[in-house]
């Protein structure tokens, strides 16, 4: 593709394929951008198969249509699990890719004023995206742990999903007038064989973890918050791949969907919710586990107290507190390599870092010298974390 003709062609020059990714089939576009001049251009939309050839067929492609001697970068958005092919493939052949959420680029389509919603149209704004945004980081893949860990803690919620289906049918069964005695029978050895089911996955998830030794000793460390199980925090772990691309507690926060979002028209009184747009296992994984800790953890607790104080109607509000502070104390004690005490106020020296891990510096967070306060709370009485 030859460029615009007013492009400078200088070092603000920018080429992105965008991809909109099926389960089939997948959809490309190649944008060119020049921001000194604020001039772009861009190719036709292309689908191609969603298989190996067709990436090929993409990749070659894509190296045509470009100018040569300008990096070329690859958007595109995590649709399910139909785009780890394709991403992985561009990463093995050294190409540099990224991977946004589809929320925001629905705001980034939004804020250009493209409000056509077709495949074509999505792939050329994410190609538009790739070329004007400053705040993209590359996509890596995961450690093959986290992926293995992550499909058994999601086997592990289905199939207790499945287990109260048919435990509340066999309830409904057992009600019924004329109870057919096959049907009860076929649902209890249902029940058991899902039973079976869960406790080899639990176990395996657990052989899984103590392949890594340096995990495991992080786990067991985590776990000794009361209110937070080995199962828990293994999936909070493995839903965020070991907290590879968090860097902040709030980027955290989004991520699960227990960010506060306000909404207010004219003089009523914002209304504040957590948003739920994010990992919703996250979400579910916490629920059970913050329940618990408002009744045996000291400083979840208080941080409950102080929230339904304030909302008494509304107990919600503090269940979700508590799971906001119990994923932050998971992300907390992951970085610093601490143990957690309970009895930790501001007015205790910060405690030094366990001797039996060493975490690398992509593994750390910077710090300013200060312990991290679980408790904390503004001039306004609200939580700080």
């Amino acid at each position: 593709m030859k460029p615009n003709s007013q492009m400078t062609m200088g070092e603000f020059f920018r080429q992105c394929v965008g991809i909109d990714i099926s389960k089939d089939k997948f959809t490309a576009c190649l944008y060119m951008y020049d921001r000194a001049s604020d001039e772009g251009c861009c190719t036709k939309s292309i689908n191609f198969a969603n298989t190996k050839s067709g990436f090929n067929q993409m990749v070659r492609w894509s190296r045509k249509e470009a100018i040569k001697g300008y990096s070329l970068t690859y958007l595109m958005e995590p649709t399910g699990v139909y785009y780890e092919h394709l991403a992985y493939h561009l990463h093995k052949i050294g190409q540099t890719v990224y991977v946004v959420l589809p929320n925001k680029a629905r705001q980034f389509c939004e804020s250009e004023g493209i409000k056509t919603k077709t495949d074509a149209m999505d792939a050329r704004c994410l190609a538009l995206m790739g070329c004007v945004s400053r705040k993209l980081k590359a996509w890596s893949p995961p450690a093959a742990i986290y992926r293995e860990l992550r499909q058994m803690t999601r086997f592990h919620a289905d199939l207790w999903e499945v287990r109260t289906s048919v435990t509340n049918r066999l309830e409904a069964l057992r009600h019924m007038e004329g109870l057919s005695k096959t049907v009860r029978r076929n649902c209890e050895k249902l029940i058991e064989e899902i039973d079976t089911l869960i406790e080899k996955n639990d176990k395996a998830i657990m052989q899984k973890v103590a392949e890594d030794k340096e995990l495991e000793a992080r786990v067991k460390r985590i776990a000794t918050a009361k209110g937070l199980g080995e199962a828990t925090i293994v999936c909070v772990i493995a839903e965020t791949e070991g907290f590879h691309l968090i860097e902040n507690r709030k980027q955290l926060t989004s991520y699960a969907g227990l960010d506060v979002e306000a909404r207010q028209s004219g003089n009523d009184d914002p209304r504040h919710r957590i948003s739920k747009k994010g990992n919703a296992h996250i979400r579910a994984a916490l629920y059970m586990p913050a329940l618990v800790a408002i009744r045996y953890n000291r400083q979840i607790r208080a941080a409950y107290g102080r929230v339904c104080q304030k909302h008494p109607k509304e107990k919600m509000i503090g269940v979700a507190a508590a799971m906001r502070r119990l994923l932050l104390l998971i992300y907390t004690l992951w970085k610093s390599g601490e143990v957690y005490d309970e009895t930790r106020d501001t007015t205790r020296t910060p405690r030094k870092r366990s001797p039996e891990l060493e975490h690398g510096p992509k593994d750390s967070i910077t710090t300013t010298g200060e312990h991290v306060d679980w408790n904390a709370v503004g001039e306004n009485g609200q939580a700080l974390f």
